[in-house]
């Protein structure tokens, strides 16, 4: 029983990594530029108080754009991450976690 647990856990976990590792890094970067870059700057390096969001994990980015998204605050500049994650959908969300992983390097 303990065993078919964690096995559903690992599958509920590694079902939106491997999602986003065929997601549309093209559209991530479309949708990065229409709103993320002002802030966060042309390669995802961050700016002033705007944090590198680039070279992060895909869980990882995947995650706080959802918690943005469900306006958990995640640090000081969170009211207006709550604003421009409201509209991203999950798609659009998993392409942006996928273009950002290697964002640094283009």
């Amino acid at each position: 029983m303990i065993r078919l647990a964690i096995f559903l856990s690992l599958i509920l976990v590694a079902g939106p990594v491997s999602s986003a590792l065929s997601q549309d890094i093209a559209a991530g970067e479309a949708r990065y530029k229409k709103t993320c870059i002002n802030c966060h700057g042309p390669a995802g390096k961050g700016a002033a108080s705007y944090p590198k969001v680039s070279g992060k994990d895909i869980p990882y980015t995947i995650e706080k754009l959802e918690a943005y998204r469900s306006k958990v605050k995640q640090g000081p500049n969170s009211a207006l991450m709550f604003m421009m994650a409201k509209p991203l959908s999950d798609e659009e969300i998993l392409n942006l976690a996928a273009y950002l992983k290697d964002a640094e390097h283009k």
